[in-house]
């Protein structure tokens, strides 16, 4: 199995004391276990704002882990379909694009999302087996 990981659960390894570290760790490490794991340029930048050097991100995302792919077209346009629909229903920014990019990747290539926050992915893709602290104590 595939999985994605989203951007919060990539801050939790960084962040050895971190509420949420340990689970984090555990949960990567199990989908090492199972198959490949990706990141995309998406995820890749929301984790880089913490970091002034590419090099140091590298090091804490090496290729040889966690895999580059970068977001596929439809999954461009189901993200945008996906926010259309979340502002249109009155959603508020609390909610951003990145996440239904993040979401949209995931749904189109049928993987799994290894994520603390599930709300807007459960919601706007329903098809995506998520990994959360619900679903994986």
């Amino acid at each position: 199995m595939v999985t994605i990981i989203d951007t919060n659960v990539l801050v939790d390894l960084a962040i050895p004391g971190s509420t949420w570290h340990n689970w984090s760790h555990e949960q990567v490490f199990s989908a090492f276990k199972s198959g490949p794991v990706v990141i995309n340029p998406i995820i890749y930048a929301e984790f880089s704002v913490r970091y002034r050097a590419m090099d140091e991100v590298d090091r804490l995302l090496p290729e040889s882990e966690f895999r580059r792919e970068n977001l596929p077209w439809p999954a461009a346009f189901a993200a945008a379909a996906a926010f259309r629909l979340y502002r249109k229903g009155g959603g508020e920014r609390e909610r951003i694009l990145p996440d239904f990019l993040i979401g949209a990747h995931a749904a189109i290539r049928g993987y799994a999302l290894l994520t603390r926050d599930p709300k807007g992915y459960r919601s706007y893709f329903p098809s995506i087996s998520l990994i959360t602290p619900e679903t994986h104590p």
